[in-house]
């Protein structure tokens, strides 16, 4: 299969292209970093440069693909919610995916299949309650991001693009993401739950990310909304315990919310709220998962370091 994926150098990216490429895929990544892709896939992989925002000569990747994947966007919890932030986010989203979307229709023959990220932050804030894909949008600036992410990305359906949301929960892994920092105070013994610790965590392995948009590519049956996380969510409090296990060092020294609201505004709600969510269509789907309790998890990510 011909894969296009736009935000290919990323954390997650970067690990997804290395998996196509393994499966015998052909990959060309659309990246503002030409020399980020070179050093990382040489030439294995072909770069074309774009802005995410404008058309251009990048359009010529998309001829004769099959899929596109975008998972492009800037970074959530990278710095603090300013309205000019909050503008970057949206905008860095919405932008790329109308941008990929209406070249693909500019195409005689159009791709297969557009899997496009999203986030469970569609669900806001759900304190004890059960969430599926077939749960409606909760409220707050991470809930209206995500419902006009994916309504961007849907309007491809009509084209007869077959389109996923790919929901993502916490994405675990030793090289990017929130896990290293978050594992820094458990270094230090200074480790513990942020926030209240009632809040839950739905979190996936990155290598299960990977697999689900991998079995997503090969499976015609799956389209709209699949929530990325694992068949088990914990709460915060028993995440920092698993965690503090697994490294061998103790949980203890709580966080208290109004840390996190001084320090970090609107983003500490990220630390300090959750979601429960299940993954219904890849379960019901047939979709099974490498890493479905969150020990066996951290402890393949630790034991690889």
């Amino acid at each position: 299969m011909n894969v296009v994926v736009a935000g290919g150098t990323g954390f997650i990216g970067r690990s997804l292209c290395k998996r196509l490429l393994l499966c015998g895929h052909r990959v060309t990544i659309l990246t503002r970093r030409r020399t980020e892709v070179e050093r990382l896939f040489g030439t294995m992989v072909k770069p074309f440069e774009w802005d995410g925002t404008s058309s251009g000569r990048w359009e010529e990747a998309l001829q004769g693909t099959q899929a596109v994947v975008n998972l492009a966007g800037a970074s959530i919890a990278e710095a603090r919610w300013t309205e000019s932030r909050k503008q970057l986010l949206t905008q860095s989203r919405l932008n790329a995916t109308r941008a990929l979307v209406q070249a693909c229709f500019r195409l005689p023959v159009t791709p297969q299949v557009l899997i496009n990220a999203s986030g469970i932050g569609f669900y806001g804030h759900q304190d004890d309650r059960v969430v599926d894909e077939a749960s409606p949008a909760g409220k707050g600036f991470l809930a209206d991001l995500c419902v006009q992410w994916e309504s961007a990305a849907q309007k491809a359906a009509a084209k007869g693009i077959r389109t996923v949301c790919l929901r993502t929960g916490l994405v675990l892994g030793d090289d990017g993401g929130a896990l290293p920092r978050m594992v820094l105070p458990f270094r230090l013994f200074i480790g513990g739950p942020a926030g209240p610790g009632t809040q839950w965590v739905s979190w996936i392995h990155r290598d299960d990310y990977v697999g689900l948009i991998e079995w997503t590519l090969s499976t015609p049956s799956v389209s709209g909304p699949v929530n990325a996380v694992a068949p088990e969510p914990v709460t915060m409090t028993e995440f920092c315990r698993t965690l503090g296990q697994v490294l061998h060092r103790p949980s203890w020294i709580p966080v208290p919310e109004v840390v996190f609201r001084l320090a970090l505004g609107e983003l500490g709600s990220l630390m300090t709220t959750g979601q429960r969510v299940k993954p219904a269509k890849a379960e019901q789907g047939g979709y099974r998962f490498q890493y479905s309790c969150l020990t066996k998890a951290l402890q393949n990510i630790f034991t690889l370091q």
